[in-house]
């Protein structure tokens, strides 16, 4: 019941459903993407994920890393896994060729971490930031810096990590008191504590570069409080003449899951470092690798989903239990679960999220590429438009329910489901840091309602909705039913923001709701886009591969889109 890429159905959502390949070759560093170059890369990635990756989920999560005398060593296997991983370019897929990357899209790179997520998400939280790091460093970094560092990174032969938690400081990183003192060779001493660092400290690479957010200190220097008195800085566990920085990892955490990633306690002792962008300005480089990281957990959320169901699915077409409601009676004493309607509910409805939620991640992945190469300034605007608003939702609505989703494929296995044999009760462990990490989801809530939708009376939103609906025949009942969502959700929009003036507490307590009712929108949208573009059986295939989950996404998912809107209605009416 390991953990296998479906790349038949992802190149169905990337080639017939969303023409990735002309849209990327519209682009001039993409030109040459065709289909045989994705399918061959994705083949590739599948190749890898199955054979180096995903036999080390057990493992990693049975051992676990060990601590040993301020060193962390990782599970049997992991180091080795690793080198094949980055020797092979995997890493620098999306990266510049001329920092030692292949100059692919985005896009690719999206696909193979789903993948990996899914595979072993222990595994996979080593080279997770690698991506955003190296586009922190690519765009804040000096020459000096990127001319040290920036190819390692890219190419994965280091490691990097994000040091922003402090004990007091979680999604408050106005709080921050990490300390950096200036030094007469331009270079700066940070002091101070960092928690929940991810891969802070390991044995897989040579070297760890540690980005750090902290506060300019010093004779006559003194930053503001709140977060425009942040800066990054850049540490690494070795300096340049070899020597080890005063970096400690003074523990790694027990974990609910991810036993195979170390968690780390990390304290800098006057450790050495290098401001990266602007004094002052640390946040607004730092959130160029949040904001990619935010993608690549949603993608996570649609990968560990996809592997619970691919459990539950297998275990379902195994298992035999009592007959199933109207079925004649069978020379078999019991009939395969997998044919119960409870059963059928919980499996269905899962796939409509994962096929749903992957053509709006992968469409994201898309309009990164579209953003930061498209000739047309309104085209890219359209594109960062919809990177800005869509990335919290797919962050927050696809991890929850990675959560939720695994926990209903658990109960599919019933008593078996909650003892490790299977596996599944791991991918729910797993799941669960998604919710929390690269910001809350109630975090994503509040900037999708508050901070992007709400200040401009949410003209933003109703733009990339009418983008949406353009393409809709309103005289079809399904695009009907659409556009009438839209239209509600642009007419709550507008609500919220005529009543938050008189109740700024308002829009904070339903921004959950909200951000919730839009992922369902896009989901019914992105099924729209799957039906009409429904591909022909393969031999052998389930007649309802693609029909089930359609049906499951109207009778058991969308009814939630109803109840979401009333509760933000009552909560206006009350104001």
């Amino acid at each position: 019941m390991s953990y296998q890429p479906h790349l038949h159905d992802i190149c169905f959502i990337l080639h017939d459903v969303l023409k990735a390949p002309a849209q990327l070759q519209a682009l001039e560093p993409h030109a040459d993407c065709d289909i045989e170059l994705m399918r061959q890369v994705l083949d590739e990635a599948g190749k890898f994920v199955t054979q180096e990756v995903a036999p080390l989920q057990g493992v990693g999560d049975a051992i676990g890393c060990k601590f040993v005398d301020g060193s962390v060593i990782a599970p049997l296997g992991f180091k080795d896994a690793y080198q094949a991983f980055w020797q092979a370019g995997w890493p620098a897929l999306a990266c510049a060729p001329e920092d030692g990357g292949q100059g692919l899209p985005a896009l690719l790179e999206a696909v193979l971490y789903e993948m990996l997520s899914a595979a072993n998400h222990g595994w996979t939280m080593a080279p997770g930031l690698l991506h955003g790091a190296y586009e922190c460093l690519k765009h804040h970094g000096s020459d000096e810096l990127k001319a040290r560092y920036l190819s390692k990174i890219a190419t994965g032969e280091w490691l990097a990590t994000m040091c922003l938690t402090e004990p007091h400081a979680g999604s408050d990183l106005g709080l921050v008191r990490t300390k950096a003192m200036p030094q007469p060779d331009g270079s700066f001493l940070l002091s101070g504590t960092k928690i929940f660092i991810s891969g802070g400290e390991h044995d897989l690479t040579d070297n760890i570069v540690h980005l750090v957010l902290a506060r300019l200190h010093g004779p006559g220097i003194e930053a503001p409080p709140g977060p425009k008195g942040l800066s990054l800085f850049l540490v690494p566990k070795f300096m340049p003449d070899g020597t080890r920085s005063p970096v400690h990892c003074e523990r790694i955490e027990e974990k609910m899951g991810l036993h195979g990633s170390p968690t780390c306690v990390m304290r800098f002792d006057d450790a050495t470092g290098w401001i990266v962008g602007e004094p002052g300005r640390g946040l607004s480089a730092m959130f160029v690798m949040m904001n990619a990281a935010r993608l690549h957990v949603a993608l996570q959320g649609i990968g560990l989903l996809d592997a619970a169901w691919q459990k539950a699915d297998a275990y379902a077409r195994e298992r035999r239990q009592m007959r199933v409601p109207g079925q004649r009676n069978s020379a078999e004493a019991a009939d395969l679960i997998a044919g119960h309607p409870a059963i059928r509910r919980i499996l269905d409805t899962q796939r409509a999220w994962i096929d749903g939620g992957r053509l709006l991640a992968y469409k994201t992945g898309i309009e990164l590429d579209i953003a930061r190469h498209h000739p047309d300034a309104a085209r890219r605007g359209s594109a960062q438009r919809w990177c800005s608003l869509v990335t919290p939702v797919l962050k927050a609505a696809l991890t929850s329910q990675a959560f939720h989703g695994a926990s209903d494929c658990l109960q599919v296995f019933g008593g078996h489901g909650y003892v490790k044999e299977w596996g599944i009760e791991q991918i729910v462990r797993d799941s669960r840091v998604t919710m929390i990490y690269e910001g809350t989801n109630e975090v994503q809530a509040i900037d999708l309602l508050v901070r992007k939708v709400l200040p401009d009376g949410g003209s933003a939103l109703a733009a990339l909705l009418d983008e949406l609906g353009d393409a809709l025949d309103a005289g079809n009942a399904a695009h009907a039913e659409l556009l009438s969502r839209f239209a509600g959700l642009r007419s709550l929009a507008s609500a919220l923001a005529q009543a938050a003036p008189g109740n700024p507490e308002l829009p904070y307590w339903v921004a959950d709701d909200y951000l919730r009712a839009l992922a369902l929108a896009l989901l019914a949208w992105a099924w729209g886009q799957i039906e009409s573009a429904m591909p022909p059986l393969a031999s052998g295939e389930d007649a309802t591969r693609w029909t089930a989950p359609a049906s499951a996404l109207r009778h058991w998912v969308l009814p939630e889109f109803d109840m979401r809107m009333g509760i933000i209605k009552e909560r206006l009416d009350t104001t």
